[in-house]
């Protein structure tokens, strides 16, 4: 019997424990998704353009030239997703459509000097809060990390695979 008692407070105490833990642990993903729409919209403020857009910018200031399908892959974002972005980016005058000389079907973007401008006064991380503090991260802990999440949208079972090929919301 008094085994049962003690077994039973411990009971308790683990589940007033994981209570907690996973509590703690839901405060901690507001504050990274908060922290991130702040970053996101300070950009906007600051320069005009969204998070992903500044990305872009960034991406194309660092390896001049890229494809379409380059600037999706460095994003992990759909294609589509990142043609529309850019497109944006063109119509304003930031980004511009080169045709490789060697094969005329081959398009590579490059910023234009108003671009390189808006991203030299930029607010930095340009590639954003969350994917600059992940590159940040050791590779222990981001594969820890990775597998926790994982786990989490094994338990969520509604894990579509395309919502990770686009960018949140709010960085749009």
């Amino acid at each position: 019997m008094a085994t049962e008692k003690r077994t039973g407070r411990k009971g308790n105490t683990d589940d007033a424990a994981n209570e907690s833990a996973h509590l703690d642990t839901l405060k901690k993903l507001r504050i990274v998704i908060r922290a991130a729409q702040r970053h996101s919209a300070w950009i906007e403020k600051q320069c005009g353009v969204s998070g992903a857009q500044l990305w872009i910018m960034q991406e194309l200031h660092e390896k001049p030239g890229l494809r379409v399908g380059e600037v999706a892959k460095k994003l992990a974002i759909h294609q589509t997703t990142a043609s529309n972005l850019l497109d944006a980016l063109r119509k304003r005058g930031y980004v511009v459509k080169e045709r490789d000389i060697g094969d005329q079907r081959v398009v590579k973007l490059v910023l234009s000097e108003e671009g390189a401008a808006l991203l030299k006064k930029a607010p930095k991380p340009a590639r954003g809060l969350l994917p600059e503090a992940l590159r940040k991260l050791d590779a222990d802990t981001l594969m820890r990390l990775n597998a926790g999440l994982q786990a989490l949208l094994d338990t969520i079972g509604q894990g579509d695979e395309g919502y990770g090929l686009q960018p949140l919301p709010f960085t749009m």
